[in-house]
């Protein structure tokens, strides 16, 4: 009997292991966000016959949420980084290494921050103060540039 089981067990194994793999396409993205985050650090003044140090693609977790001005964030002195958000989290994202996000989201306008440690990071405005405010139209992607200046001087 455990030779017949050995047996049965055996030929399973060959089959499926003799069967091709196949791959499932992923989904591409048509809708939503996609986008570069990097960051800058040292001296950024301009300096004669010296190359400009491009940005750094990083690492991080690009946070959406809902539409969020500058009083509904918690925050220590005027720098852009922010300890608390209350505004709803829509969505979050993950950069590959060379810092790009896509991300699928229905239309509407969102603010997207940066983790930076155990904070968020995002330091454009608009003229209203609300903070890094893009907007997702039907059946496009919004291309976004994301740059974190905190460690860099101008």
């Amino acid at each position: 009997m455990k030779h017949i089981l050995f047996l049965v067990l055996a030929g399973c194994l060959a089959i499926l292991g003799c069967s091709s793999a196949k791959k499932v396409p992923s989904a591409v993205i048509t809708q939503g966000i996609s986008g570069r985050v990097t960051e800058l650090t040292g001296n950024r003044m301009p300096m004669k016959d010296a190359e400009p140090d491009l940005p750094k693609p990083i690492l991080t977790t690009v946070f959406i949420y809902e539409p969020t001005h500058i009083s509904q964030v918690t925050r220590t002195g005027t720098e852009p980084v922010y300890t608390a958000i209350a505004t709803r989290l829509v969505a979050s994202v993950d950069t590959d290494s060379t810092g790009h996000f896509t991300i699928s989201l229905p239309v509407g306008s969102y603010s997207l921050f940066v983790k930076q440690g155990g904070r968020f990071y995002a330091n454009l405005f608009d003229n209203n103060n609300n903070i890094a405010l893009f907007t997702v139209e039907e059946g496009k992607l919004t291309q976004v540039t994301l740059s974190v200046s905190s460690r860099a001087s101008f």
